[in-house]
């Protein structure tokens, strides 16, 4: 395979939607911690991962109108390898049209027709497992703090890495399985999830445990009731948590309702206060795509038209 320096990929998802760059680079906060960055002047998000085993690091931005551009920013990489990485990172194998035909009838979310509503994923659904138990019960510097902690002493380093988490892959789970507790406790300073993030990588490693089909199946072949319930089974995994993650694997049907998105929904309503049973009847006509459209709903003001 012949080594290259960029790549294009049309903007467009599955069923011929449009993608919205921009929109989808900002799409929600664990897309902005390590082993990515952001720059949300120059719209370009900057990712290190595994390239069948090899660590690199790409550039996204954006190209030609309609396309993005993909660049090795260091290691190297062929072309199908960066397009094929970019299109799951960008999540333009799904179809958002029937979504958007929802969408268009309703005038607070008609808005998003226009490309918004993708995910950025990341490679292993172990990665936005591990994150996202970092964003349970703190601060988000202790979010951050933690996860640039695990990318820095146990992620790969592309060629050319300096100190620090950036130009490091995310851990793989056999590396963070053989940490013992008092990494976790100590250098990642994780507190009670130390242990979890520990058991989780143990589980993973040994083959007991396969979290990368829940990226890969399918609505007919494992319901979402089912998901949330394997997911509520992982060690630090509750409620919240579920619907996180249960959103950057494309599963939209649970609403994340936390301390942040509560109070927002209140703002952008202009409502004093909503059960949630209220908030989630507001969203109910969007059925498996209610969670998608409460996050849109709350995020508009993340991006200026």
């Amino acid at each position: 395979m012949a080594n290259v320096r960029s790549a294009e990929l049309a903007l467009r998802g599955a069923g011929g939607e449009p993608v919205d760059l921009r929109r989808t680079i900002a799409s929600h906060g664990v897309a902005d911690l390590p082993p990515n960055r952001i720059d949300e002047e120059a719209w370009t998000l900057e990712v290190t991962l595994l390239l069948d085993g090899v660590p690199a690091t790409l550039r996204v931005s954006p190209g030609r109108t309609g396309y993005a551009k993909a660049q090795v920013v260091a290691g190297r990489a062929g072309a199908p390898q960066i397009r094929r990485a970019v299109a799951h990172l960008l999540r333009l194998d799904e179809d958002l049209s029937p979504f958007y035909a929802a969408a268009a009838a309703d005038p607070e979310l008609a808005w998003v027709t226009s490309g918004a509503g993708r995910m950025i994923r990341s490679p292993t659904v172990f990665e936005e497992v591990v994150k996202t138990i970092c964003t349970t019960n703190c601060t988000w510097s202790a979010t951050i703090r933690m996860v640039s902690a695990l990318v820095e002493h146990l992620g790969e380093p592309a060629p050319g890495a300096t100190d620090g988490p950036l130009g490091h892959a995310f851990p793989t789970p056999e590396a963070m399985a053989r940490k013992k507790g008092a990494f976790y406790t100590e250098t990642v300073r994780a507190g009670y999830r130390g242990e979890y993030l520990r058991s989780l990588a143990r589980s993973v490693a040994s083959g007991k445990l396969d979290l990368e089909a829940l990226g890969t199946a399918s609505a007919d072949e494992v319901p979402d009731d089912e998901v949330e319930a394997r997911l509520l089974a992982l060690p630090g995994v509750g409620p919240y948590a579920a619907a996180h993650i249960m959103m950057l694997l494309g599963r939209y049907s649970r609403l994340i309702l936390d301390s942040w998105t509560r109070p927002k929904y209140l703002r952008v309503s202009g409502a004093k206060q909503a059960k949630d049973s209220t908030i989630e009847r507001r969203f109910r006509r969007y059925g498996p795509y209610a969670g998608l459209a409460f996050w849109l709903y709350l995020t508009r003001d993340w991006v200026g038209e």
